[in-house]
């Protein structure tokens, strides 16, 4: 426990300092390893969120439904009567 005053003498000069030190109680130590576990989880995950929002969005391109044209547009033999 590094806390408390010292005393430095040079010269014959006195100098104190007095030192305040916290410690995490409650505080876990994390290697090399587990920051990459977190960070390749991270990069899997997102990864997955990709593909499905792709598989989600990717199949509506390009189709439109048939009634929703014939609300919308007027049909050609209905143009030239």
């Amino acid at each position: 426990d590094p806390r408390g005053l010292y005393t430095c003498v040079v010269e014959g000069k006195k100098k104190k300092l007095q030192v305040h030190y916290r410690m995490c109680q409650n505080c876990i130590e994390v290697d090399a390893a587990t920051i990459s576990g977190i960070v390749i989880a991270d990069v899997v995950a997102t990864a997955l969120l990709a593909v499905a929002v792709y598989c989600v969005t990717g199949h509506n391109r390009g189709h439109m439904s048939r009634a929703s044209d014939r609300q919308n547009l007027i049909a050609n033999d209905q143009l030239y009567q």
